[in-house]
This record gives C-alpha cells, sequence and structure tokens, in this order.
C-alpha cells in the first residue's frame, strides 16, 4: 500500500475527516535515523498528524513545522510537512527503547514526557509565521494534538495515529486518523461521533490488517463523501546553497575561527544526516560577502 492522504466529510458535513498510511515514510525515516523502535513510534506518530494538518493547507510549498519536547529521554522530537506531500523530521535520541510493562506496547509517552510543550507553526509564505503552543497532556501525540486542537485551533477532535514496529526494527504499520466536529453540528451529530470515536481499532491494526485510507473514512460513517486524496513521502529539501545561507548568518568571528583554526567546516543537515564540506575559500567567499552587506 502507498502512502497517501485521504480528506473526507460526513453528517451533511458536519464532520471533516482525514485518514493517512505512511508506513513507507516510517520506514525511510527509520533508515535515515537508524531509529529504535519507541524512537520510530514517537516520530511516526508526530508525523503522521503533521502531514495530515500540512493537507489543510492551501499553496504546494506551505508547510507545517512541529516541535515536541517533553524533557522524557527521546529529548526535542522535530517535524517538517509540506502541503504537496514532502515530510521530513527527526528526534534528540535515536535510540530509545521503553516498553509499558502492563501491555508490553512501546512506551512513547515515557520516552517523549510529559514536561514540556507542543509547538505547531504555520509557514505559508506571509511576513510572520502563526504559531500555536500548547502544555503536552500525556507524551503520547494523539491525546496532545486533540488537545491542541480543541484549545488552540477550538475544534472538538478525535486523534489516532499509530506506528507498528517489527521484531527487526522495520515499520510494519503506521498511520493516523482526524476527525473534527464543525461548529454547525447538532448535538445527534456530536453523539454520533462519540460513538464512531468509542469503537475504533487502532489506526495501525487496520491498516496492517490491509485496509486503505479510503476504506477507513468509508467504514466511518453511513454517508461519507471523499474530497480528496494525495501522496505522502519522505523528502529532505536541503542544500548546500541553504546551509551556505546559514553561514552568512554566524558571527563573524566564529567564521574567522573556523577559517584560521579549521582551514573550512562541514555541515550536517539534521533532518536527513547528509553533510555539506565548505573549503576555507568558500569560507572567505562568505566572509567577504557579509562584509559587502553590512554585516
Amino acid at each position: 500500500m502507498k502512502d497517501c492522504l485521504v480528506k473526507g466529510i460526513a453528517l451533511n458535513g458536519k464532520v471533516r475527516m482525514y485518514a493517512i498510511s505512511t508506513t513507507e515514510l516510517c520506514e525511510q525515516a527509520r533508515l535515515q535515523h537508524d531509529l529504535w523502535p519507541t524512537s520510530q513510534a514517537a516520530l511516526g506518530r508526530i508525523m503522521s498528524i503533521g502531514a495530515i494538518m500540512a493537507g489543510m493547507l492551501k499553496n504546494d510549498d506551505d508547510k507545517i513545522i512541529i516541535q515536541v519536547n517533553g524533557n522524557g529521554p527521546i529529548g526535542t522530537c522535530m517535524v517538517e510537512c509540506k502541503r504537496n506531500g514532502d515530510v521530513k523530521g527527526f528526534v534528540g535520541d535515536n535510540e530509545i527503547y521503553l516498553k509499558y510493562n502492563e501491555n508490553n506496547k512501546l512506551a512513547v509517552g515515557l520516552a517523549v514526557g510529559t514536561e514540556g510543550y507542543l509547538k505547531v507553526t504555520r509557514s505559508m509564505g506571509m511576513k510572520v509565521d502563526f504559531t500555536g503552543q500548547v502544555a503536552l497532556q500525556s507524551g503520547e501525540i494523539g491525546d496532545d494534538f486533540a488537545y491542541y486542537f480543541t484549545v488552540s485551533e477550538q475544534t472538538p477532535s478525535a486523534v489516532s495515529v499509530g506506528v507498528l514496529v517489527n521484531t527487526d526494527y522495520s515499520c510494519l504499520a503506521a498511520g493516523g486518523l482526524l476527525i473534527q466536529i464543525m461548529p454547525d453540528a447538532t448535538e445527534e451529530d456530536i453523539e454520533q461521533v462519540e460513538k464512531v470515536v468509542a469503537s475504533l481499532q487502532p489506526i495501525s491494526t487496520l491498516i496492517k490488517d490491509g485496509h486503505t485510507p479510503d476504506e477507513i473514512l468509508k467504514g466511518l460513517f453511513a454517508d461519507t463523501e471523499i474530497l480528496e486524496e494525495s501522496p505522502v513521502q519522505w523528502h529532505c529539501d536541503c542544500s548546500k546553497d541553504r546551509f551556505k545561507g546559514a553561514l552568512t548568518t554566524l558571527k563573524e568571528e566564529d567564521l574567522q575561527e573556523m577559517i584560521d583554526e579549521d582551514h573550512g567546516c562541514q555541515v550536517k543537515c539534521e533532518y536527513c544526516n547528509k553533510t555539506y564540506d565548505f573549503s576555507e575559500e568558500e569560507l572567505k567567499f562568505i566572509m567577504e560577502f557579509r562584509k559587502s552587506c553590512g554585516r
């Protein structure tokens, strides 16, 4: 099953729904960062809901940037998702493998922690980005985003995200589901949604069993209408030119130190681990460029 995002509505438009399969996306992230199971599950959950949120944007280059830090052992989790389906991300510690003793499930909440925040930034090509932030509730990601939608965006929402990991650490199944109640929904509509949510199977189990996002949405409500389907994929758009731009923002003394002591530098992309080498001459050119711009 190829990864994709499917959007739909139900109950005469009173409910908005998104289902996404991200198995290939999570596997690529695992390979890029050599992720252990709980690190993979945490990043995969965030990427799944992030890709759904990016699907709500208007333009292909619009993007969602998510930062999660609950002061747990995994450290900071960062994910960036574009409207065109491109997703990338990383976690502070890729070698986390924690389980809950009572059910043997991956302990994402323990890895992420709860003494911190969930921060969402919408970058839509405007002068100012739009940012919302809430305190983490459980560190399990699904609960935290449900809280974010309700508090920060005033949209009552149910969020299900999950990642199943094979014994060889590869991704077995992953995905996400978002159900949102529109402002004009009636009490009867809300009751129907609550019944559907109460009987939901884990999204990762549905995907493991072969259900497509389209089928998952159609199984929720009798009048489900599919509006759109779009691909989702791992893609990092880093480049040497981008890092050159970042180097121009460094202090002059830092650049000079790289030139005098290291005779160059190497920059690593945290999202994909690709490295870019800058020679001493290239750093001198950057230094001259800074001076010509009056920096």
